[in-house]
């Protein structure tokens, strides 16, 4: 039989100080970035947006007030399914 990793979690590292952190400690939070190539003119401008996860160890998360964040957007989410469900 193969080996199981039941209780032990795969450590992430803290994008902002570099801590090693077990998964479920860490803060999840999707990282957007916009790209635009406007170098012609407006016909041929073309937005671009990309996503990535990121990972922050609890004490970067609270100083970056990273939870709050994900507080208010979560409220958000939860507004706007309770609007489309009523519609």
């Amino acid at each position: 039989m193969g080996k199981k990793r039941r209780g032990r979690d795969r450590p992430v590292v803290c994008i902002s100080c570099g801590r090693s952190v077990p998964r479920t400690k860490a803060v999840a939070f999707e990282k957007r970035s916009r790209y635009s190539t406007d170098l012609k003119g407006k016909e041929e401008d073309i937005t671009m947006f990309s996503s990535a996860e990121v990972y922050y160890c609890i004490s970067c998360a609270k100083h970056r007030k990273i939870t709050q964040k994900k507080k208010k957007m979560l409220e958000r989410k939860r507004e706007r399914g309770d609007r489309e469900w009523m519609k």
